[in-house]
């Protein structure tokens, strides 16, 4: 089995993406304090081009810190669908710990929203049991923006995904380091290195809401050609405004 693994030296690609990471730690703070991290591993394009990254960085510019790798395994998937084998053997090449544990929920109970506070929850047990407080996911550039339209249009809302976010009834951090990163910046270094193959395998996903406004934002952007970029950097501006006034 071919193991795809992402190491420095990078090129211009690859720099790119660890300087825009480095800036998310460093601007929010996402690793203050932090010798251990958990990272969910779903073994996407997203959260493998983090666990590569985040491996690169650590001991270079910041303190060294632990990762240990937290991946949920089920009947359906909510990502990848890849084998434990194959992404044991990444962690296994980059001497990160990996982590399993199993998702029980049916076809019949399967919902984006109750899925994933079920996925969520079980990473943050297994990463509290290790005594792991913060947690990274892979979320990029583009899914807080469709967040963002997701909450503007159902919620009057205007409010993207945190770079950093308190669980404090979970007592713990979620932490998104790729939050200035592109994806199609993420696919190009993906297919650079031979991870873009992998695709989500979740019988429901594709009819969601996050998809349905994925497909509006690229309608926009045949009339607004910045329009992705314009919403990201106003919901950090808008972030910003608001933090100073609470």
């Amino acid at each position: 089995m071919h193991i795809p693994v992402a190491t420095p030296p990078w090129t211009k690609l690859g720099k790119r993406l660890e300087s825009l990471c480095r800036k998310a730690l460093y601007e929010f703070k996402l690793l203050e304090g932090v010798e251990h991290i958990a990272l969910a591993l779903s073994g996407g394009k997203d959260s493998l081009c983090l666990l590569y990254l985040l491996k690169a960085i650590s001991g270079r510019g910041f303190f060294p810190f632990k990762i240990t790798a937290i991946h949920v395994d089920g009947l359906y998937s909510c990502g990848a669908g890849v084998s434990l084998g194959f992404l044991r053997g990444i962690c296994r090449e980059l001497e990160v710990e990996f982590i399993s544990c199993s998702s029980m929920i049916e076809r019949e109970k399967l919902e984006c929203y109750s899925c994933s506070r079920e996925r969520r929850g079980l990473i943050f047990k297994a990463a509290k049991e290790r005594g792991i407080t913060t947690i990274a996911f892979g979320h990029h550039r583009d899914d807080s923006i469709q967040t963002l339209l997701m909450n503007l249009l159902h919620k009057a809302e205007f409010a993207a995904m945190l770079p950093k976010v308190p669980m404090h009834d979970y007592g713990v951090t979620l932490v998104r380091p790729l939050i200035f990163v592109s994806e199609e910046e993420i696919l190009a270094f993906a297919s650079m290195y031979g991870f873009s193959r992998i695709t989500c395998q979740c019988p429901v996903g594709q009819n969601s809401q996050r998809n349905t406004t994925k497909r509006l934002i690229k309608e926009l952007e045949k009339v607004f050609p910045h329009a992705k970029e314009n919403l990201s950097q106003a919901s950090f501006v808008y972030g910003s405004t608001k933090a100073l006034y609470k």
